[in-house]
């Protein structure tokens, strides 16, 4: 049984949620799975890991700089076990060039280039937001062409069969190191 660390990022919740769904499919293939929110607790990692998920939102372009205060603390640790990082954007659904760029501007400014990388779909709260940002999130959406518009219902980009796959596969490569597929 493989004991996996997930730390995570999330200002709005969506990241929150992947996160927990992340565990939930760990712990139903049998391991343990410790989700920890960055936001309150951005300590070191705890010894005895066996994988290590980072996963993070991205407002304005990057990735929350909380997040990336963790991994550049933890960034040895990190290079020493199975680990991946999660990226949960807008761009994710549709700008896929624009996500890859915020990874690589991440790893960047962290100097961590996990071996894994996830890029997710976020979420549009249209409801949640004060009216200020419900605007301009809808301005942003139509300006890239969305049809999205309705800011009476939220929308949720993230594709939950491809994080099962995802999560499933990091497990399988823990399992099998030497078969890095």
């Amino acid at each position: 049984m493989a004991k996996i660390h997930m730390p995570y990022g999330s200002l709005e919740g969506q990241t929150a949620h992947i996160a927990e769904y992340i565990a939930d499919v760990i712990r139903a293939h049998g391991h343990q799975a410790e989700t920890v929110d960055l936001k309150h607790n951005t300590g070191r990692l705890p010894d005895g890991q066996d994988g290590v998920i980072v996963a993070a939102s991205v407002h304005m372009g990057k990735h929350e700089g909380f997040v990336a205060d963790f991994v550049r603390e933890n960034r040895t640790e990190l290079d020493q076990v199975p680990s991946a990082l999660v990226s949960v954007s807008l761009a994710a659904h549709g700008d896929e060039a624009n996500a890859e760029s915020q990874v690589k501007q991440f790893e960047e400014e962290t100097g961590w280039h996990p071996r894994h990388v996830a890029m997710f779909g976020g979420a549009l709260l249209y409801t949640r937001y004060n009216f200020l940002k419900r605007q301009l999130m809808k301005k942003i959406v139509k300006d890239k062409g969305s049809q999205d518009l309705d800011t009476s219902r939220d929308y949720i980009y993230t594709e939950w069969d491809g994080v099962k796959h995802f999560t499933e596969d990091f497990l399988a490569r823990l399992a099998n190191p030497a078969n890095p597929s």
